[in-house]
């Protein structure tokens, strides 16, 4: 068995789909969500650890793709834009790599 981290964004159309269910049901896969957003109004995302057989879990990447679910399987599973940052600070404990952090408590600023 091995693990992967996956990054899901889901398309508008698919956010009410059972897509989770097939994943653990069809690929007898593991799952651990780390985080999600997954909103009628828009397009989802989920950061997900999938834990099983090497092949049942790329059969299952194939069927997010087959799916029109964009997967990324970089290690990194964030990307912070930084022209897009309101300097919330939300982002700060799920950096995988503790790259993020806030500069001061006044300024807010994420560096």
């Amino acid at each position: 068995m091995i693990t992967k981290k996956l990054l899901l964004f889901l398309p508008k159309n698919k956010i009410s789909k059972p897509i989770v269910y097939h994943m653990v049901k069809d690929y007898n896969l593991i799952l651990h969500i780390f985080r999600a957003r997954i909103t009628p109004e828009e397009e989802g995302h989920m950061i997900i650890d999938i834990t099983g057989d090497e092949n049942n879990i790329e059969k299952a990447i194939t069927f997010l793709v087959e799916q029109e679910i964009k997967v990324n399987e970089k290690s990194e599973g964030m990307l912070w834009e930084s022209n897009k940052c309101s300097g919330c600070g939300s982002c700060v404990p799920h950096c995988p790599t503790k790259a993020l952090h806030v500069s001061d408590s006044k300024t807010m600023e994420i560096v």
